[in-house]
């Protein structure tokens, strides 16, 4: 064995063994390399890119299971909470106050002081329900309805009353559910009714026009009246009342609800004999009246009607139309002007140089009687020749004749009469009939009023006393004066343009209806008189 040493090795064997080992692992000049950085800085098992990502998924597992153990715990809590909570009961029924009770005593008369409301009606129940909707206006006592619902029947439609006088429009076609009435009503169809006392309609009309009266009812003792409850509604608070029906005092609006629905009410007939009395016979109701004491719903039971609410919107109150029939729009009756009186004056000159008119005639004469008409006017000659319907009998006519030897009448098919359906007619027939005609010299009825009225306006010795213009009003797309005066017990209205022309004569009939006779200028043949035969007058059905 050689025992000597090995040769050291030179130093330059060395530091080339150096670098190579540097170059191998990255290091130059003694400084590490990139590769020798990126490996020391690096851990082992994987990239620093990936621990960081491994990381942060791990915090956002575990930030969503503590989010998740919260809302299960949550859910849990408000499970157990809603399984274990019971409502507090309800406070008891109790007498009212000394303030709830004056509150209830005064509610008519803050009704009278609101004037108007909003009105939505539910009478009866399930396929014999009835359903009514538009406004009250306490202060006039006029009500405007849509009246609908699968028990309306012959009800459904249009309904105006003012007073003891209400007219219906008809309409068996429309759908079920009644809507708000149009504003502005329609001026056609309008036919004068007579409700019979108790009847559905007749007893909820009669009840509206009576939540309103002119002095407080009195305060309620503590066995007549309880609170029940309170609800918040959008307007606020409500406290709900038991009490017996208002009924309502002899004032001018329950008179004329009793005029129209004389049994309807047995509560209205209780009033003016005492307080006491008529609590005892009158159904119990609930009343939600606010803090003011203004009424917004009504809960009661009548006879014959069955369950009935009332809903009353304390926002929507605009100001009401009363068709043609009821008068029209009130107005402010004045004297005349210098200029209108002018044209008074000259009314009678004015129509005689016109000549004549074409005419059609709307006319509520009586309970259940409704007249349409057309014809010719002559105020030349002062005559006039019409054709006239009768809503309730549409297959004949009256053939109505007026000249200076007095008015006649003869009844004849309707196709013998012109023609035309009963709410149309159409113009008598040339040559005048044969046929027995009645003769008057005087007016009978207020058919008669009303077409001698207009064939009047041109006489200039017809009294025509105390003008007085009532309001500004169009006819046919044209400004008239409404000048109202009186013909002997006859209260009559003239609609006069400003160019003097006569375009509308009105009558209040029997019942307190407005009767209408239209009139448009125009070339009228001659008009021949009818041949006539004594007999009895007799008035027109």
């Amino acid at each position: 064995m050689d025992t000597s040493e090995a040769p050291a090795p030179s130093p330059d064997t060395t530091r080339a063994g150096t670098a190579d080992r540097r170059a191998r692992h990255g290091v130059r000049d003694g400084r590490p390399s990139r590769a020798e950085v990126r490996d020391q800085s690096t851990p082992v098992g994987g990239t620093g890119r990936g621990v960081g990502s491994a990381r942060a998924s791990r915090r956002r597992r575990t930030l969503l299971l503590l989010l998740a153990l919260t809302a299960v715990t949550s859910a849990a809590a408000l499970v157990l909470g809603l399984l274990s909570w019971t409502p507090d009961p309800p406070a008891p029924a109790r007498p009212l106050t000394i303030a709830e009770a004056e509150r209830l005593a005064a509610m008519r008369v803050t009704n009278l002081r609101d004037l108007r409301a909003g009105v939505r009606v539910t009478a009866g129940e399930g396929a014999a329900r009835t359903e009514l909707v538009g406004w009250v206006d306490w202060s006039r006592a006029l009500l405007y309805l849509d009246v609908g619902g699968p028990g309306a029947g012959t009800d459904r439609g249009l309904v105006q009353s003012a007073g003891p006088v209400l007219v219906v429009r008809p309409d068996p076609t429309a759908v079920p559910t009644p809507a708000a009435p149009p504003l502005v009503p329609p001026t056609d169809r309008w036919r004068l009714r007579h409700l019979t006392p108790g009847t559905r309609l007749a007893s909820v009309l009669d009840l509206l026009l009576g939540l309103a009266a002119d002095r407080p009812d009195p305060i309620p003792t503590a066995g007549d009246a309880r609170w029940i409850a309170q609800e918040v509604v959008a307007d606020g608070t409500l406290d709900v009342l038991q009490a017996s029906l208002a009924a309502a005092p002899p004032t001018a609006a329950s008179t004329a609800a009793q005029a129209s629905t004389a049994a309807a009410a047995s509560t209205a007939a209780q009033a003016s004999t005492g307080a006491g009395t008529a609590a005892a016979s009158s159904p119990a109701a609930r009343y939600w009246l606010d803090r003011d004491g203004r009424l917004h719903k009504l809960v009661t039971r009548l006879p014959g009607v069955g369950p009935l609410t009332v809903l009353l919107d304390r926002i929507d109150r605009p100001t009401l139309h009363p068709v043609d029939a009821l008068g029209g729009r009130p107005g402010l009756p004045r004297a005349l002007t210098e200029a209108e009186q002018r044209r008074w004056d000259a009314l009678p000159a004015r129509l005689r140089g016109q000549g004549g008119a074409t005419l059609t005639l709307a006319a509520p004469v009586g309970v259940e009687v409704n007249l349409r008409g057309a014809g010719w006017l002559g105020w030349s000659a002062r005559t006039a020749y019409v054709a006239v319907a009768d809503l309730g009998v549409p297959d004949r006519r009256t053939l109505l004749h007026r000249d200076a030897a007095g008015l006649s009448r003869t009844d004849v098919p309707a196709d013998a009469g012109g023609g035309g359906t009963a709410e149309t007619p159409g113009r008598p027939p040339f040559p005048v009939p044969a046929g027995t005609w009645r003769t008057s010299r005087s007016a009978r009825d207020d058919l008669d009023l009303l077409v001698d009225a207009a064939v009047a306006a041109a006489d200039p010795a017809a009294r025509r006393a105390a003008p007085v213009r009532v309001r500004e009003d169009l006819a046919d797309g044209r400004t008239v004066d409404v000048v109202e005066f009186r013909r002997g017990a006859a209260r009559l209205r003239y609609w006069i343009d400003r160019d003097g022309l006569l375009r509308r004569v009105e009558l209040c009939t029997g019942p307190g209806a407005w009767a209408q006779l239209d009139l448009s200028p125009a070339v009228v043949p001659r008009l021949p008189p009818p041949p006539r035969a004594a007999g009895r007058p007799r008035g027109t059905r």
